[in-house]
């Protein structure tokens, strides 16, 4: 599994890359925010200090949350309850204070890469709609529906938070990537063909924001087979 290091201190950024390496793990260090929040796509784990030396690592996991749901597990000297609180509610996996235990933290990754597993290949029913991330596959009563690629991967990202408000910029960004114009024509391209293709979905327009996909309460992981 590729891990990002982030951490501003080089001696800590080394320690903790070497007991990774020998775990197992292929670790990248970076000690700037800034560097995290360019090259966080090429990786499945980010450990994250929150003193790095560029900005605060609490306002790099607000700004990667806006765009990525990667593994986040911050690791820090802050052992206060208001940073442990903001960085967990901000949407980090889990919480480490410096000095760290070599067997927890091995343990925790585990945790943390199991449950994101568990999540990926979650399969979501809305209705009489099956949606199948693992798969890549939307099927309705049975049937597959083909989609492109482009638009499964749109689907899936409404489909998974169902019921919720989801920005216009989140979904292009999670879908083309955080350089793409939010403002493209292409985006509506793909929402349209959507809607002919699963006229089922009531996909609601929230204007000046995005949209939300309606029938949460129909939206449940598929049952075992």
């Amino acid at each position: 599994m590729r891990v990002l290091v982030a951490e501003d201190d080089p001696s800590v950024a080394a320690a903790l890359s070497g007991a990774l390496t020998r775990a197992g793990y292929s670790c990248t260090r970076v000690a700037r925010g800034a560097e995290v929040l360019e090259r966080y796509r090429d990786f499945e784990l980010l450990m994250l200090d929150l003193g790095l030396e560029d900005m605060d690592g609490i306002e790099v996991l607000r700004i990667l949350r806006e765009h990525s749901d990667l593994p986040v597990i911050v690791v820090t000297a802050r052992d206060d309850e208001r940073s442990t609180v903001q960085a967990l509610r901000l949407g980090a996996d889990d919480y480490l204070v410096k000095p760290l235990r070599l067997h927890e933290l091995l343990a925790r990754i585990s945790a943390v890469t199991r449950r994101y597993a568990r999540e990926v290949s979650k399969q979501l029913v809305i209705g009489d709609l099956r949606i199948d991330p693992e798969a890549q596959r939307v099927s309705v009563q049975g049937e597959e529906v083909r989609l492109t690629p482009t638009e499964f991967a749109l689907v899936a990202e409404l489909a998974r938070k169902a019921g919720s408000a989801v920005s216009r910029e989140h979904l292009v960004a999670r879908v083309w990537g955080d350089d793409y114009p939010a403002e493209s024509r292409t985006f509506d391209v793909h929402l349209a063909q959507i809607r002919n293709k699963l006229p089922m979905l009531s996909i609601v327009t929230i204007r000046g924001f995005g949209f939300r996909l309606e029938q949460a309460e129909a939206v449940q992981p598929a049952p075992e087979r």
